[in-house]
């Protein structure tokens, strides 16, 4: 086996944001399958999420549309964010959670009788246009829900990947009155699933979890209800930034997680050892190994 060469391919900044729900008794999380042309994790299961624009960084613009004010933001989104950084990640959430899953984490100013059935026709009918965002807040129709935005983890793609990322993972409850839709383009498929059922549908390759949603997802097993994650993520930070390292193998792919003990030192690895590690749900891990098509956590 051999570590992935190192690259000098630049980070770019990106928003996910986690959408959660209480359904027939069980907390549920809301995952689109990205596209099979997609040049980054095809044919996997994510939350929306994306790039954050430059339009995202009009902080002189969103300042006036948010809902909060910049000291609350802070407050609430910041930590090892800035204020304009925060404000800038959480737009890029609220503008992508939109784009991709149809849900607009915003509210309708009282003197306006356009509804939101307006906006989410525009984008399933024509598309929505580069800078649509600003126009919605210009109009005064629309204020950004940055209230509904709670920090989970700060990710960034670990090295070898053929795009590097360095993503804000948000976590925020759906709104009453609002359906998710995938956008048909980037992602072809919507599902609102258990945080176990995915985790058992990913090892028996049917719901195929990107490696930063299957970490998610365990970490979400331990919330039982609403009222438990709700109170988790009135304290909850970014917390250390999270940088998995890749190891190419003879056969798949090891990516071995930040806190394994191993992730910067050498490592001798097995493939033949590793289908004999194979995790059950619900089991602590540090190491997700590809192959089949599937990344599945895996025993030292």
């Amino acid at each position: 086996m051999t570590d992935t060469k190192k690259t000098s391919i630049k980070l770019r900044l990106a928003s996910t944001v986690i959408l959660i729900r209480e359904h027939g008794g069980e907390l549920q999380v809301y995952l689109l399958k990205r596209s099979a042309r997609s040049s980054f994790f095809p044919g996997t299961y994510v939350f929306p999420g994306g790039t954050v624009e430059a339009e995202d960084w009009a902080s002189g613009l969103w300042k006036e549309h948010i809902g909060l004010d910049i000291e609350k933001i802070s407050r609430r989104l910041g930590g090892s964010l800035t204020e304009e950084e925060a404000l800038a990640h959480g737009v890029a959430g609220i503008r992508e959670t939109f784009e991709e899953a149809g849900v607009f984490l915003a509210y309708r100013n009282e003197y306006t009788q356009e509804g939101l059935e307006r906006v989410q026709d525009r984008r399933r009918v024509d598309g929505l246009p580069r800078g649509w965002l600003q126009d919605m807040v210009i109009s005064g129709e629309w204020t950004l829900s940055l209230s509904r935005l709670a920090r989970w983890a700060h990710w960034i793609t670990p090295e070898g990947m053929p795009r590097r990322y360095e993503t804000r993972f948000f976590l925020a409850f759906m709104p009453l009155g609002q359906e998710c839709s995938p956008d048909a383009k980037e992602t072809t498929h919507g599902i609102w699933i258990s945080p176990e059922k995915a985790l058992v549908g990913n090892l028996q390759g049917e719901i195929l979890l990107s490696p930063p949603t299957l970490v998610t997802m365990h970490e979400l097993l331990q919330y039982s209800d609403m009222g438990d994650l709700e109170k988790e993520v009135q304290t909850h930070t970014w917390g250390e930034v999270l940088l998995p390292r890749m190891i190419r193998l003879p056969q798949g792919t090891l990516i071995l997680e930040p806190w394994d003990p191993m992730c910067k030192q050498g490592v001798e690895v097995d493939t033949k050892e590793l289908e004999m590690a194979i995790l059950p749900v619900g089991e602590p891990f540090s190491r997700i190994w590809y192959h089949g098509g599937v990344w599945t956590p895996v025993g030292k």
